[in-house]
C-alpha cells in the first residue's frame, strides 16, 4: 500500500473521477484525496441529461453520484467550480486558476470531452443550445416545456445518440422537432445503415422530420431570436430553437501543455494511456472520454464516450495508481431511451470494420438482437427491447467464437449455446 503521506490528485468532477475517489478509501488509501471540478455542482452522471430529469420524470438531486455530505466523510477534500490552468510535471504540482497551487504524488486526469460547435452564422443566439453539463439540461427543459406548450419548433444538428434521445424527449413534450444529418440514416458513424434505418422508422412515427444529407449552413434570427435554420442545399427550417448534437470533443488541453502523448484527432484523439490507464507521464494517469486506452481484443486504440467506461475507468485508473495491477479492456457498453424502446449496445464495429449483420427477432415489433460480424467473429451486439443478454453477448465478443449465423439469428436457440 501507498504511503499514507501522499497526495492523490483527482482533475475532473464527473461520475470517473467521483468513482476514483471512492476506489481510493475503498481500497484502503489513507493520504490526501483531492478532487477539482470546474463545475459548482458536486459531481453527478450524464445520462439522466438527456433522459429522465430531462423529461422531468427524475428528480434533479437523482444524478448525483453520491449525498453531498459522502465527500467530507470519506476525507475527500472537494474543490468545486475550480479550473486546472496548468499541470507541472518537474514540480508535481498543478495550478488552479485562482493561483493555488497544489502538489502531486499521482494525478488522475478525468477531464472529460466538450460538445463541438456549430462553426456557422447565428450561433450566438439566445435559442442555440448545446447539452453536456447539468445547467444545460436545467436549461433545456424549461425550453422543451416551453415549445410543447407554444407547439414551437425545435431543429436539431446531428442524428446520433444525444439527438435522438432529445428529439424523443421533445417529442413527449409535445414539440415539433426536425433533425438535419449529413450522413442517410440515422447512427450511421455507430450502426451503419442497416440498423440505423429502424431508428429513423421510429422517430418518424412519433413525428420527426429528418433532413437527411443535409449540413446546418446558418440559424436566421431576429432581435436575439432564432427564426429558422437553413441548410447546404437550400431548405430553411423554421425553428424558436436549435440544438446542436454534433459530438463532442476530449478536452486534452491540459495535457497537451503539460507535454503527455495524445492521439491524433484523425484517430478518435484523447490522451493516450497503456492497458493500466497510465500516461506517458509514469505518475500521470487518465480516464473516462478523454482516456484513448490501447484495447488488445480490437486492436486498436477506443476512447469511449459512455457511461459504463466512466463508472469502470474511474476506479480502474485508482487501482492502478495504488501499484495494482491492471488491465482494462472492458467491452465497450452503453444503453439508450427513446419512447417505448430501450437497448444496450455492447462492442466495437463502425462501418468498415464488419462484413455481415446478422439480426435476431423481429425488427418490424422492435424487439431484436443484432450482430455486427467480421469474418464470422462477432465484433458487436445491440439488443432492443430483449432483456437480461448483455453478458452472453460480451462473452460472445471476448472469446472471439464464430458462431453459426443461423444459430445465431434463431430467437430459440440460447445464446450461452453458442459460446462452446
Amino acid at each position: 500500500m501507498v504511503d499514507a503521506d501522499q497526495t492523490f490528485v483527482i482533475v475532473g468532477g464527473g461520475l470517473a473521477g467521483a468513482k476514483a475517489a471512492e476506489t481510493l478509501r475503498s481500497e484502503g488509501f489513507t493520504g490526501r484525496v483531492i478532487l477539482i471540478g470546474d463545475e459548482r455542482d458536486h459531481p453527478y452522471e450524464r445520462p439522466p441529461l438527456s433522459k429522465g430529469y430531462l423529461l422531468g420524470k427524475e428528480e434533479r438531486d437523482s444524478v448525483f453520484v453520491h449525498e453531498p455530505g459522502w465527500y467530507a466523510q470519506a476525507d475527500v477534500e472537494l474543490h468545486l467550480g475550480q479550473t486546472v490552468v496548468a499541470v507541472d510535471r518537474e514540480a508535481k504540482a498543478v495550478r488552479l486558476g485562482e493561483g493555488t497551487v497544489i502538489r502531486y504524488d499521482k494525478l488522475l486526469l478525468v477531464t472529460g470531452a466538450e460538445p463541438r460547435r456549430l462553426d456557422v452564422p447565428g450561433t450566438d443566439l439566445a435559442g442555440v443550445h448545446h447539452l453536456r453539463r447539468l445547467a444545460h439540461a436545467d436549461r433545456l427543459r424549461h425550453v422543451l416545456a416551453a415549445l410543447g406548450r407554444d407547439n414551437g419548433h425545435l431543429v436539431i444538428a446531428g442524428a446520433g445518440w444525444i439527438g435522438l434521445e432529445i428529439a424523443a424527449a421533445a417529442r413527449e413534450y409535445g414539440a415539433e422537432v426536425t433533425v438535419v444529418e449529413p450522413e442517410p440514416t440515422p447512427l450511421h458513424a455507430v450502426l451503419g445503415p442497416e440498423v440505423g434505418q429502424m431508428f429513423a422508422d421510429l422517430h418518424a412515427e412519433h413525428g420527426v422530420r429528418f433532413h437527411f444529407g443535409a449540413r446546418l449552413t446558418e440559424i436566421v434570427g431576429q432581435d436575439g431570436m432564432v427564426l429558422a435554420a437553413r441548410t447546404d442545399d437550400g431548405e430553411e427550417h423554421p425553428a424558436h430553437d436549435v440544438l446542436a448534437a454534433i459530438g463532442a470533443a476530449p478536452r486534452t488541453a491540459l495535457a497537451e501543455a503539460a507535454g503527455l502523448d495524445l492521439v491524433d484527432r484523425a484517430e478518435g484523439g484523447g490522451i493516450a494511456v497503456d492497458a493500466s490507464l497510465r500516461t506517458s507521464d509514469p505518475d500521470i494517469y487518465a480516464a473516462g472520454d478523454v482516456a484513448a486506452v490501447r484495447h488488445a481484443l480490437f486492436d486498436t486504440r477506443l476512447r469511449v464516450e459512455h457511461w459504463a467506461n466512466a463508472l469502470n475507468g474511474g476506479p480502474a485508473a485508482a487501482r492502478a495508481m495504488l501499484g495494482q495491477d491492471v488491465t482494462y479492456d472492458r467491452v465497450p457498453y452503453f444503453f439508450s431511451d427513446q419512447y417505448d424502446v430501450g437497448l444496450e449496445y455492447s462492442g466495437w464495429a463502425p462501418p468498415g470494420t464488419y462484413d455481415q449483420v446478422v439480426v435476431r427477432g423481429d425488427t418490424g415489433k422492435r424487439e431484436f438482437v443484432s450482430f455486427w460480424l467480421r469474418d464470422g467473429r462477432v465484433l458487436a451486439g445491440m439488443n432492443v427491447n430483449v432483456w437480461d443478454v448483455t453478458e452472453p453477448i460480451q462473452q460472445l465478443i471476448v472469446r472471439g467464437v464464430r458462431p453459426d449465423p443461423d444459430a445465431l439469428a434463431d430467437p430459440s436457440t440460447p445464446l450461452a449455446s453458442l459460446l462452446t
